[in-house]
């Protein structure tokens, strides 16, 4: 999945880690990302997140979607900064699934996202 998702990886993102339930996705934030307050789009660190957990959700082998997903921004992100996504699965049930992504600055926590998964193959 990672190899066809031009989005992720057209932003600089690297799959540093994967395995069964769980990712980790790296990025750094440059000149584009910044918004009109110094800091990074929200919109950028909500990618990085969804890109671990997409990674995360479909490691079990079926395509896997998104259903719903939300995050909770914890401190600003600047240019140049190095963020990591560290994804976990919390639960799978049926055809659904409930994953937590911490965003990382260094050890510094900077977002946290929750996502909800759907299984559509089989």
């Amino acid at each position: 999945m990672w190899d066809g998702d031009l989005a992720s990886r057209s932003l600089g993102m690297e799959l540093v880690d994967a395995g069964a339930g769980r990712a980790v996705v790296r990025m750094e934030i440059t000149a584009a990302m910044i918004n009109g307050h110094d800091v990074a789009h929200g919109g950028y660190l909500f990618l990085l997140a969804d890109s671990a957990f997409a990674c995360a959700c479909n490691s079990h082998g079926p395509v896997t979607l998104a259903a719903d997903a939300d995050i909770t921004f914890v401190a600003p992100v600047k240019l140049g900064d190095v963020l990591e996504a560290r994804a976990r699965e919390r639960v799978r049930f049926g055809r659904s699934g409930v994953y937590d992504v911490t965003v990382f600055r260094g050890e510094e926590i900077v977002a946290e996202f929750r996502g909800r998964s759907r299984t559509i193959g089989s």
